[in-house]
């Protein structure tokens, strides 16, 4: 059984009541999985993009974090091109995935707000909960796919 994200549309929800939003999801299936995709490939794509350009002082913050300086020439251009990837839609469930697997990373080395001096608590909790609802999304992209406007759906149809 295959997933099929303009049937899940289709689907009613629990009550009559709450069907009017059943047909703008039937209606616009196609468009709002493109609009969530670049939603969610662009923050990283622009995150990895302003990094890129100076790599050496990003690769110094690693340690702090937790983290081997080798690492951020390994997670700054996975964020740039994988984030790239998901606004064209291109390996759409892979590169969730693997930017899934990243962001899990990121939050726990990164915003992990408990470690955090209590000025900068808030700040990182809610970094560390934005993340959190970013990861949702990521699975949501891994259960839909790229949907009809995407290099996916090109090169599927070839």
């Amino acid at each position: 059984m295959t997933f099929n994200p303009g049937e899940q549309a289709r689907t009613p929800s629990s009550h009559p009541l709450l069907s009017y939003a059943d047909g703008i999801a039937a209606t616009w299936t196609d468009l709002l999985i493109l609009a969530g995709r670049v939603a969610v490939g662009w923050i990283y794509m622009q995150s990895g993009f302003r990094k890129i350009w100076d790599m050496a002082a990003v690769a110094k913050s690693y340690p702090a974090r937790g983290l081997p300086e080798y690492m951020a020439y390994v997670a700054t251009p996975i964020e740039l091109f994988v984030g790239l990837f998901l606004v064209i839609g291109f390996a759409t469930r892979y590169s969730a995935l693997v930017i899934l697997i990243f962001t899990i990373v990121a939050s726990f080395s990164s915003h992990a707000y408990w470690t955090f001096p209590e000025a900068q608590r808030a700040m990182q909790h809610s970094q560390f909960w934005k993340n959190m609802t970013m990861k949702g999304g990521l699975v949501l992209l891994f259960v839909t796919a790229g949907g009809r406007y995407s290099v996916d759906w090109l090169i599927r149809r070839k």
